[in-house]
């Protein structure tokens, strides 16, 4: 049995930010193993968008080994949180979604998780369950478990509360709604990314004062999203969506940065140890061109949520038409003078000559009129980073390569 736990906690802990506690994780493990009984291992996601992207299949490729290893894991689908969202790491307060908009967005989710999940061994549950039952009188309850003092001493709370920014009593209840899932569940594990931590840790909270065991708290490592700066997120639209087509896939995983390169591989692929040593070797030698390893990664990518045969196709599609044809072969030199290494895609735009104003330049991006290394790019806010080699195509026929000039 011994080496049974040692092979669970080695599997389980790769990759992992954080656990919380790890002694009691071992205990938790021994127990199971012991009485032939799987642990109920949970993660929640909020449908606020339609779709699921690579980030948080870092999590869920967690789920599945914890499947592997014959856990029970449920795949928390927050229909009720959802219509709250979720304040983490946020200056002001998410717009509020309708019931519909929730719904809609939970089906595509149910069909999405299956790219990395066994059906077979997945339970998909909806807190809706427990807070359609829940009166007044047990959301009363609920409040009673926890003080406004330690809700504050969360970081995006402290900050908008110092800076005088508003903060509505419905966004206090976000941490205790997914801490009560965990009680509803009688959850031993739940994952989460690092941003969620405080939001796990009131689970072991509530779950101690409603008679539980405190589940183990589970960190995951955040992706940086393609523009480099902020975290993978569908509202900022920096993300790879894993039903994002091929050719999608493969023109946004060559925008990334070079800088995350290494950090790509090691998350959001499944490639061996020796590989990324590999890579890790030839970025720190610059033995290699970084844009050989992108498309590398980009294969990978394609390869792990479509098929080898989409992976070849669609990066023959993107050196034919970033390689060969589309480009005129003499690009021309487009040089931003900027002491900060990451810079506004309105900025670049403009300076171009193409657009007037950074209106104008919006407008061209809102359109699908901007495309960055074969990528259209639909966030206005993008920032390119001046550090990576970048091509970008502003309309039907004007591109150029962007230099920067520090």
């Amino acid at each position: 049995m011994r080496e049974e736990i040692k092979r669970q906690l080695e599997l389980i802990s790769r990759g992992v930010e954080e656990i919380i506690r790890e002694d009691e994780l071992r205990e938790r493990l021994e127990r199971s193993i012991k009485n032939n009984k799987p642990l109920i291992v949970k993660q929640g996601f909020d449908p606020t968008a339609p779709d699921i992207h690579i980030g948080h299949m870092v999590s869920i490729r967690k789920l599945r080994t914890f499947q592997e290893l014959g856990h029970r894991v449920v795949f928390l689908i927050g229909d009720y949180t959802g219509l709250v969202g979720d304040p983490s790491g946020r200056n002001s307060a998410r717009k509020k979604m309708t019931e519909e908009e929730v719904l809609a967005n939970a089906e595509t989710y149910k069909q999405q998780i299956f790219k990395a999940l066994d059906p077979d061994k997945t339970e998909i549950k909806f807190n809706s369950e427990w807070f359609k039952k829940m009166d007044f009188a047990g959301v009363l309850e609920l409040t009673s478990q926890y003080t406004v003092a330690r809700i504050l001493e969360r970081d995006d709370f402290e900050k908008r509360y110092k800076a005088g920014n508003p903060i509505s009593i419905m966004e206090f209840l976000y941490p205790l709604m997914q801490g009560y899932d965990s009680v509803a569940l009688k959850a031993d594990i739940e994952l989460g990314g690092t941003d969620q931590k405080f939001n796990l840790l009131v689970g072991r909270v509530l779950q101690e004062r409603y008679g539980q065991p405190a589940q183990i708290v589970m960190t995951m490592p955040l992706l940086v999203g393609t523009d480099g700066v902020e975290k993978m997120s569908k509202s900022l639209g920096n993300y790879i969506g894993i039903h994002d087509n091929p050719t999608e896939i493969f023109g946004k995983a060559m925008s990334i940065p070079d800088n995350q390169i290494l950090n790509y591989f090691t998350l959001a692929t499944e490639v061996t140890s020796d590989t990324l040593e590999r890579i890790k070797k030839q970025l720190e030698s610059d033995s290699v061109n970084p844009m050989v390893l992108k498309k590398e990664l980009a294969f990978n990518l394609v390869e792990l949520y479509h098929n080898e045969v989409e992976a070849k196709k669609a990066q023959e599609d993107f050196e034919m038409k970033f390689s060969k044809k589309e480009i005129p072969e003499d690009i021309p030199q487009l040089s931003i003078s900027s002491d900060e290494a990451k810079v506004w895609i309105a900025r670049i735009i403009v300076d171009s000559g193409v657009a007037k104003s950074n209106s104008q330049a919006i407008r061209l991006v809102k359109g699908g009129g901007v495309q960055l290394n074969g990528a259209k790019v639909m966030d206005k806010d993008h920032h390119v980073d001046l550090a990576a080699e970048n091509v970008i195509k502003i309309g039907k026929k004007n591109f150029f390569k962007i230099i920067w000039n520090k």
